[in-house]
C-alpha cells in the first residue's frame, strides 16, 4: 500500500511537471479571454487584437501583429510556437 501511494504520488508530480501540449491558439479566430493566455500578451492587447482583427480583417501572417499598439518583433517571435493563423 504505501508503495502504491508512493507510485500515485510520483506520477502526479511527473503529470503536474510536464508543459502542457496544447494546440496552438488560432488569432483569427480565438476571442479575447484565448488570446490573452498567449505570452506577451495579457488582456488589454488581447482586447486590441480581436478589434485589429474587426477593422482590418484576419492576419495572414504572424508579422502583422505588429500593428497592434505594443506588439513587437519580440513578442511575435514568442508566440511561433503557440499561435497560428
Amino acid at each position: 500500500m504505501k508503495k502504491l501511494f508512493g507510485i500515485a504520488l510520483l506520477s502526479l508530480f511527473m503529470a503536474t511537471s510536464l508543459p502542457a501540449l496544447a494546440e496552438p491558439v488560432d488569432l483569427n479566430q480565438a476571442d479575447a479571454e484565448t488570446l490573452a493566455t498567449l505570452p506577451g500578451i495579457g488582456k488589454v492587447r488581447a482586447q486590441a487584437i480581436v478589434e485589429d482583427r474587426k477593422a482590418n480583417g484576419p492576419y495572414q501572417s504572424l508579422d502583422e501583429l505588429t500593428r497592434v499598439d505594443g506588439i513587437g518583433a519580440t513578442t511575435v517571435a514568442k508566440l511561433k510556437d503557440e499561435a497560428t493563423l
